[in-house]
């Protein structure tokens, strides 16, 4: 007598997201070798620092291909959750030691482990995420009460927020708590409370960002580069003539001259930058589309989602990458002030990209437990 054993298929994952983020490591691939491939000129390795991202690339392939299959609730379990913000409190405490913490042009936001360097900062992000996704969860209606249901959940972003805010890091620190407040708008969270924590807020980062002279400089910088392309405005003039330079259609792939010494950070930070140069107006738009694509991807997953943690979850993990991409591309191309924040899949970072496909993931698993069409 045989027995037939029948194998419960996985559901798939949403091809739709995984394909637009496939995309966008490709584009950022190639944009990485036409900002870099110049060292070569003083006998460097021309590939150097895409083998260092192409390495990113696979840890968090195989991260993502173990986050994509854990089912979404583990990360919910309370246990989980603590252990991810006690670790991102520890990690960004430790930042602040000197002699621990690696300092770079004034900034202290490196941790080193052996021949690796990381930003405490990127997993700050998603433990924040977590704890909102699962507190926001778990608050249900008394979201709704701003004393006693808001600013009580809004502690730990809080924390993040004065922690990063140390080493300085207002960008991020900004990031964590923009997506925060969100994610509780998402939660059922009444408007006129959102609207008092965004007027607090605007009040709060101006308040920061006029107290100090070297911040207060590059706030008024950024209005005005040109006038001050001697000091606070140098990055964002030769980022602009970077983009006037491209046109319409670029100068084509390696032939833009900025990166030659002009363009501070072009592998990084001003990495959009290249983008706007190689490939011209043509380009930029082709960027800013995927990402508008990848966004409205991942809150498709997020609401389809009939779990409230899931959709929570998805929704946290997609607005941070998205949120962190638009305030790059806004530094960029003149719109925000001058913030050093890397720009999701293109900047180099193998340590911060294997954590946003990991977390990537994540949102990806959660799609696995849709039924049903939104769109």
């Amino acid at each position: 007598m045989l027995t037939t054993v029948r194998r419960t298929r996985r559901k798939p994952v949403d091809k739709t997201l995984l394909t637009i983020m496939v995309m966008l490591l490709m584009l950022g691939l190639l944009t990485l070798f036409s900002a870099t491939y110049y060292k070569a000129q003083d006998g460097g390795n021309p590939f150097a620092e895409v083998e260092k991202q192409l390495f990113g690339v696979a840890v968090g392939a195989a991260a993502m291909a173990v986050t994509a299959r854990v089912p979404y609730a583990f990360w919910g379990q309370k246990r989980v959750v603590l252990a991810g913000v006690a670790l991102s409190l520890a990690l960004l405490a430790l930042v602040a030691v000197p002699g621990i913490g690696t300092s770079v042009n004034g900034s202290r936001r490196w941790l080193t482990l052996g021949p690796l360097s990381f930003q405490p900062g990127e997993l700050a992000k998603y433990a924040t995420v977590l704890f909102m996704a699962m507190t926001l969860t778990a608050r249900g209606k008394k979201i709704q009460r701003l004393w006693k249901g808001i600013l009580p959940v809004l502690a730990v972003p809080g924390a993040m927020f004065l922690l990063i805010l140390e080493q300085p890091n207002l960008s991020t620190a900004g990031t964590i708590i923009i997506v925060s407040v969100l994610m509780v708008m998402l939660a059922g969270a009444k408007w006129r409370h959102m609207a008092f924590l965004g007027v607090s807020g605007l009040a709060l980062g101006a308040y920061y960002a006029w107290s100090a002279d070297y911040r207060r400089a590059r706030l008024l910088s950024f209005t005005d580069p040109f006038a001050k392309m001697s000091d606070e405005g140098y990055q964002l003039s030769q980022s602009l003539i970077a983009f006037g330079s491209g046109g319409l259609f670029g100068m084509g792939l390696g032939q833009g001259r900025q990166k030659y010494a002009y363009l501070p950070y072009p592998e990084s930070d001003f990495i959009f930058a290249v983008v706007g140069e190689d490939f011209g107006l043509a380009g930029c738009l082709a960027v800013i589309l995927l990402f508008v694509a990848f966004l409205l991807a991942g809150m498709r997953v997020a609401l389809k989602c009939e779990d409230r943690f899931g959709c929570l979850l998805a929704a946290g993990i997609i607005g941070m990458i998205s949120v962190q991409a638009f305030i790059n591309m806004g530094v960029v191309v003149g719109v925000l002030p001058t913030t050093g924040l890397p720009l999701p899949f293109f900047s180099a970072g193998g340590t911060s990209l294997s954590i946003t496909m990991a977390a990537v993931g994540i949102v990806l698993n959660v799609s696995r437990s849709n039924t049903g069409n939104l769109w």
